[in-house]
């Protein structure tokens, strides 16, 4: 049997001003071909499908599709959970529907679908909460899926049915799963964990999460969980949150996070993306194949000692990304951002990296003087964002502004 594991896709997410959208169908239609190409039996999202719990209905309109043409009219299983981006309502309104397509949405870790038998021969023979069991065309073994979307501790502790509100969450899921296993998981079958949690081996650091993430581990989140915890029965773990593809530690079973399949912050800058393809079947150690991702543009950050030095690198590199910093004696001029902007439409940010130590100590030592007018308070907020003050256009906005105010 082979799995295509993905998640992260954050339909939706800006970086910046820059729209991704375009990026995202492109990198959508990447994974439908990957997944035609290797012959995928079933296809695992885990999670964080959107990047905003009210996504835009361009980013719902590319899932929709993407799920669709994954699916194979029916005779691929797509099975997504929701990640912390994602609203676990939204995730599940369209299950109804969505099954008749060989879609499960599973938004909640006590979700139990309904059974139900397809035209194409897709079956799912059996659901518990947090678990099901699937049949699928042309392929004699059961695929048999673990799933615990994202959710708050005390959310996860609520669902699994902690009969203890101290004990901690690891335990909590590591009993849920491991019963899951001993009732469900045996030899006849594929048997896969699906999550959206942070998972390491215990005893390691932990993890550092992306730029823009909504943290899991912080107060009211959710703990690590470790790879221990994993029920033996287990043949592979597909994760998601992290937008880093790697493997959770060095044994048995295999733990992967698929990462995402574009960068979207300047932590990820020169990352390479994937989609991870998973050979099991039942009784056996599962095998794993990463399939590198083309689509989208690359992130990149270039520190550069001049104004010329930057355009060179710039026309260089125009079909990327760039956070720029650029070294300087004194603030970036109005005139030298122009330039620079004017060479390269990719520009998302300008850091200026300042030499001058009275330059920066002067600008450091200036307090907030509230007795002042509100056009040099203005002038000293944009400076000390910008690190350099507003042009004369700027300030005839702001005083536009003002006037309306008044």
């Amino acid at each position: 049997m082979k799995i295509l594991h993905t998640s992260d896709w954050h339909l939706g997410k800006r970086l910046e001003n820059f729209q991704r959208i375009e990026e995202q169908a492109a990198v959508m239609n990447e994974i439908c071909q990957v997944a035609n190409e290797q012959k995928a039996d079933a296809v695992l999202v885990a999670g964080d499908l959107f990047d905003t719990y009210n996504p835009s209905t361009e980013a719902v309109n590319l899932c929709y599709k993407t799920l669709k043409r994954l699916s194979c009219n029916g005779t691929r299983p797509i099975i997504v959970i929701a990640g912390n981006h994602d609203s676990p309502d939204r995730i599940e309104t369209p299950d109804p529907l969505a099954r008749e397509c060989g879609i499960i949405f599973v938004g909640y870790p006590n979700t139990k679908i309904e059974n139900f038998v397809l035209d194409s021969g897709l079956k799912l023979n059996f659901s518990e909460k947090g678990f099901i069991e699937l049949s699928i065309p042309g392929n004699n073994s059961l695929l048999r899926i673990i799933c615990t979307p994202y959710a708050n501790e005390f959310r996860l502790k609520t669902f699994l049915d902690a009969e203890n509100s101290e004990q901690e969450l690891r335990e909590v899921l590591a009993e849920k799963w491991q019963m899951l296993a001993n009732n469900y998981c045996d030899e006849n079958g594929v048997n896969v964990l699906l999550s959206h949690l942070f998972m390491i081996p215990k005893g390691e650091r932990l993890p550092v999460e992306p730029d823009d993430e909504k943290p899991i581990l912080h107060v009211g989140g959710a703990q690590a969980i470790y790879t221990e915890n994993i029920p033996s029965q287990v043949q592979y773990v597909a994760m998601g949150h992290l937008h880093r593809m790697h493997r959770v530690g060095k044994t048995l079973p295999l733990a992967y996070y698929s990462g995402s399949p574009l960068s979207y912050s300047f932590a990820e800058a020169d990352q390479r993306k994937y989609v991870l393809l998973v050979d099991a079947e039942p009784g056996k150690d599962a095998s794993i194949r990463e399939i590198e991702l083309s689509s989208g543009k690359k992130l990149l950050r270039k520190r550069a000692e001049s104004v010329d030095e930057a355009i060179e690198w710039l026309e260089q590199h125009y079909q990327c990304l760039v956070e720029l910093t650029l070294v300087t004696d004194t603030f970036l001029t109005a005139g030298e951002r122009k330039k620079l902007y004017a060479a390269h439409s990719g520009i998302v940010s300008i850091i200026p990296e300042v030499r001058n130590a009275k330059i920066l100590s002067e600008n450091q030592a200036k307090g907030i003087d509230l007795s002042r007018n509100m056009e040099e308070l203005f002038i000293d907020f944009f400076t000390h964002e910008r690190n350099q003050k507003p042009d004369a256009e700027i300030l005839s906005l702001f005083k536009e502004l003002l006037a309306v105010g008044e």
